[in-house]
């Protein structure tokens, strides 16, 4: 049995590498939203779909709803409570990427990657639609049947490091939406 201040420092150290990870990755969701602006200022065509952006961003809120609530109920180790949030922030995270891909067939034709706006278009909501895509596949992992031992047990370090960079992805979601589709 390890001694309970190695498992103490191990958990902080955990924490501050996670931070410290979302913090570069701030940088870099901070330097392109800065491009855009400095490249474009407020200018935004008329074709983008605001209704889906919209839709989007409340999808991608909700579903940190449903991630706390996962959290939440792992720390009190109810798995059942734990699982079914989790698939539910999976599946709303999933109905974004669709919801994303719809968008690009539709902005492709409106403003191409080969224009000012597309290229940064594509390249905000590409760059955040990976960091969903990561997001998924790391709550699923969490959901693995070998983690309800880990849960009971009261380990619920992986939820929470998941369930902390989901809601760093929605805060980036928060900044790019009014930048791309309310701007002008």
């Amino acid at each position: 049995m390890q001694h309970p201040t190695f498992i103490e420092n191990r958990l902080a150290i955990n924490r501050t590498g996670l931070w410290l990870f979302i913090f570069s990755d701030a940088f870099l969701f901070a330097a392109l939203l800065a491009s855009r602006y400095y490249l474009l200022g407020v200018l935004r065509p008329q074709e983008v779909n605001q209704p889906l952006g919209l839709a989007l961003s409340i999808i991608l809120l909700l579903s940190s709803l449903t991630a706390y609530r996962g959290e939440t109920a792992a720390i009190y180790g109810d798995i059942r409570r734990f699982r079914r949030n989790i698939l539910f922030t999976v599946g709303m995270g999933s109905l974004f990427l669709v919801g994303v891909g719809v968008e690009w067939a539709e902005a492709f034709h409106s403003f191409p990657p080969s224009t000012a706006y597309g290229t940064m278009f594509f390249t905000l909501t590409g760059f955040h639609g990976f960091h969903v895509l990561t997001g998924v596949l790391a709550l699923l992992v969490v959901l693995l049947p070998g983690q309800k031992k880990r849960l009971a047990a009261g380990n619920y370090w992986g939820v929470e490091a998941m369930v902390k960079y989901w809601h760093f992805v929605d805060v980036a979601w928060v900044f790019i939406y009014p930048t791309l589709y309310l701007v002008s």
